[in-house]
């Protein structure tokens, strides 16, 4: 078991000059995620700096629980320096830092849980194409390094400052790979409606990060109908399950619509409202059924469905609009589902600096 009891941003260290030490050593304090890190000399963090120069480095960015660490710029940069970044990331990972840092976002609690969930980057407006996000093919997975090191950064920010050490102060039953680095961007060219941002209240010029924890994504597959009604039939069933605390607890789940499904939807006139109000209709389960299962004891359950009639059709949000839906991802019948911790953590949604 590694014992961490101080954060590799406290002090600097004189460690042997190989690559292979530095990661022993880092390791060992506790400090990585059990992957290779950049080795964070000060020449690498004061350049990681250059990218929000205005900003004075030794400026507090937050605290971070539950350790309730000390979040300096010059920290921040430390550790996106450690997940491999370049410069030009480090706004979106103070931005993504900022947002977990809000109260709705209930950081304290979800870094210290047994649920699975880790914070989903989702990330809009023309960053996207500046820095080279993926936001097609492979959206969740593998081969693009701002994703990768970005959702990584941010990993590292909250527990290296805050204090979430597996198995020590971080009490995730099982975890998931989001853990690692979760961070996508919307496909904004195949969207038919207004980007998440926009919705959220953003102008489309702006540059956005909205942080929601989440659970794995899991695929919705859809080949053969092409009806909005259908589409969401399919959907639906995939939403509401009893495991799921959105059931029990509503709050802010993430459909990620492929390309191809968004087409068929929009075809048939059908809007983002529209996607909304439907899931919110029709992703329910009976509480007869639902009330011995799961988190049906739970503290966040609707006031407004009615427990003394078995019948009652209990949804996976209070309303249309907390359901987030996106477009990513590349061709095919395929969309994305991303249950979340419920109520007790909310998406929040924050302006990516893009300097003076």
């Amino acid at each position: 078991m590694l014992d961490r009891t101080k954060s590799p941003t406290n002090d600097t260290k004189d460690l042997p000059s190989s690559l292979e030490a530095v990661n022993d050593y880092f390791y060992e304090q506790g400090f990585t995620d059990g992957l290779p890190i950049i080795p964070p000399t000060p020449d690498r963090v004061d350049l990681m700096l250059t990218g929000m120069s205005w900003r004075d480095p030794d400026a507090i960015v937050g605290v971070v629980p539950p350790a309730m660490g000390v979040a300096t710029l010059r920290a921040i940069a430390t550790n996106a320096v450690m997940a491999g970044c370049i410069p030009a990331y480090l706004p979106v990972v103070v931005a993504a830092l900022e947002a977990v840092l809000e109260k709705q976002y209930g950081l304290a609690h979800r870094q210290t849980t047994t649920h699975a969930g880790a914070p989903l980057l989702i990330v809009n407006g023309p960053i996207i194409k500046d820095i080279g996000l993926n936001y097609g093919n492979g959206v969740f997975g593998p081969g693009w390094r701002a994703n990768a090191t970005i959702g990584r950064a941010l990993r590292f920010t909250v527990a290296n400052i805050g204090g979430a050490v597996p198995a020590q102060t971080d009490f995730c039953q099982h975890a998931h790979p989001g853990k690692y680095t979760y961070c996508i961007a919307e496909h904004q060219a195949a969207n038919p409606w207004e980007p998440l941002h926009v919705e959220r209240g953003f102008k489309p010029e702006d540059s956005v990060v909205t942080v929601i924890n989440a659970e794995a994504p899991h695929s919705m597959t859809e080949n053969v109908q092409t009806d909005p009604f259908e589409i969401m039939r399919t959907f639906a069933d995939t939403m509401a399950t009893f495991g799921g605390n959105n059931l029990y607890s509503q709050g802010n789940p993430v459909v990620v619509l492929g390309p191809e499904h968004a087409q068929h939807i929009a075809a048939a006139g059908w809007h983002k409202k529209d996607i909304q109000m439907a899931l919110f209709q029709m992703a329910r389960k009976p509480w007869g059924i639902a009330k011995d299962h799961g988190k049906s004891k739970g503290p966040f359950f609707p006031k407004w469905v009615n427990k003394n009639d078995p019948n009652a059709l209990v949804p996976i949000v209070n309303e249309p609009k907390d359901l987030l839906v996106i477009v990513a991802g590349g061709a095919g019948g395929k969309s994305m589902w991303c249950p979340t911790a419920g109520a007790q953590s909310l998406a929040v949604s924050k302006i990516i600096e893009r300097g003076p």
